[in-house]
């Protein structure tokens, strides 16, 4: 990868020292200007994935059945959106009014009951050999995003094709792909922040590691010293990357939109993620677990007492779902106000959904739903897709699908058909074997 260079007379000092990642003017406008005039734009097709890491609840959420019995139904009431007869929870009111520029999958289903698996099953098409009870699993094929980065790899100079933030998700490996493919991770070391990088200290930090790696070649016994230098030098690249660094800058973002994200480390996650599928990213997954800001969110792993908490319905629901309220359809006004909407692919979804029947546990307020992959529903936003309809549908009491069931399979094929993939591709495994990057599953008719 050929590092790029700003034209003009400030240094490649001057420029990291304006803030590693933060350069001075150039907005995220110039970058892509840049590019087109390069011949490097083109028609550049990217999804966004937020992760409900944990699971989320689809009667918490948006498959509420208000006239099941009490035991099942949501503890929240249905609220109409913009579309006739398409209802969802109360506490989505910003989602109501955008609900023409999404659609809702209420019949997705699986067999992984444990989080590492339901998460191996959902985001690389493929269930674990082994699966594993205690959430210890990882996978043993690469997920989509790390697809994406195989076939796809840079389309515009220097930026990276899977990214994660603010950090990837849990329990999914590139293994056989090669560890370039890893998502670069967002938020967690992987890129400058001010004032800690001058080019002297870049430069002398890549010889270091260099020298390591030679040190280490003779112990590679399967290449992953070489994947490894590489993904390296792509991190080196980017630091010194100008347009790489506009991309990253949310300083350059108008403070009204920034506002209209959230100040939290969800809604400026989802801008970034924005910010960075514009540039020519292909994947950027957007993980809504525990932040680091004070707000206790929490992630959505719901059982009653879980993790301390007093409940699943208590004060940290009521704080996460408006929360991801304000990021989302943030996310997905953006989109489509600067008519990226063909281009970008939003999905929404987690590992699995939650039990229809409430567990009630000690003390008495310590009541929520467990692990339940037979009911979960997603939401797609964007991809040049049918907006502004429910496909598919649940029993009474959300129990299972009963109406155009869908699989994990299948939103994996919609979202490589957006991406230009052909899941029939197959790669050699470890031991030569072709492993097709989707056994079944097709896209999502209704959606096309």
């Amino acid at each position: 990868m050929q590092p790029l260079h700003c034209p003009g007379p400030i240094s490649r000092r001057q420029l990291l020292q304006v803030g590693g990642l933060a350069l001075g003017g150039m907005t995220l406008g110039d970058v892509l200007a840049a590019q087109q005039a390069n011949g490097e734009a083109g028609n550049d097709r990217a999804v966004i994935l937020l992760w409900l890491y944990g699971g989320p609840s689809q009667l918490e959420t948006y498959d509420l059945k208000p006239l099941a019995p009490s035991e099942y139904r949501s503890v929240f009431g249905p609220i109409s959106t913009n579309v006739p007869g398409i209802e969802i929870c109360e506490l989505f009111p910003l989602q109501a009014a955008l609900a023409d520029k999404f659609s809702l999958i209420r019949s997705l289903h699986h067999s992984m009951s444990s989080h590492s698996d339901g998460h191996i099953e959902v985001l690389t098409g493929k269930g674990p050999s082994r699966p594993d009870p205690g959430s210890n699993n990882h996978s043993e094929h690469p997920d989509f995003g790390m697809i994406a980065s195989k076939l796809l790899g840079t389309r515009r100079r220097g930026m990276p094709p899977y990214i994660g933030l603010p950090h990837p998700p849990l329990y999914t490996q590139p293994t056989y792909l090669g560890v370039e493919h890893k998502p670069f991770a967002g938020a967690s070391g992987s890129f400058a922040r001010p004032g800690e990088l001058d080019d002297e200290r870049l430069a002398e930090r890549r010889g270091l590691t260099r020298r390591l790696d030679r040190f280490q070649a003779a112990l590679d016994l399967r290449g992953n010293m070489g994947a490894a230098e590489k993904f390296r030098e792509q991190a080196f690249d980017m630091l010194a990357n100008p347009r790489i660094a506009a991309a990253f800058n949310l300083e350059l973002e108008d403070t009204a939109l920034r506002d209209r994200y959230g100040r939290h480390r969800w809604g400026a996650s989802c801008l970034q993620a924005r910010r960075l599928a514009e540039a020519g990213s292909a994947v950027v997954t957007v993980v809504f677990d525990t932040p680091d800001d004070g707000e206790q969110f929490t992630n959505w792993d719901d059982h009653g007492a879980n993790a301390g908490r007093p409940g699943h319905f208590a004060n940290y629901v009521r704080v996460r779902l408006p929360y991801m309220d304000q990021a989302l359809s943030a996310l997905i006004e953006d989109i489509y106000a600067r008519a990226l909407d063909e281009r970008i692919m939003v999905v929404v979804m987690g590992e699995f959904g939650r039990t229809p029947r409430i567990s009630y546990y000690l003390p008495k307020d310590a009541h929520g739903r467990d692990h339940w992959p037979d009911a979960a529903t997603a939401l797609i936003s964007g991809g040049g897709l049918r907006m502004g309809q429910v496909v598919g549908a649940t029993n009474a009491k959300a129990e299972y699908p009963t109406v155009r069931p869908y699989t994990p399979q299948d939103v994996l094929a919609t979202i490589y058909r957006h991406l230009g993939i052909d899941y029939k591709t197959a790669f050699n495994d470890f031991f030569g074997r072709p492993v097709p990057i989707l056994s079944n599953g097709a896209p999502i008719r209704e959606l096309i």
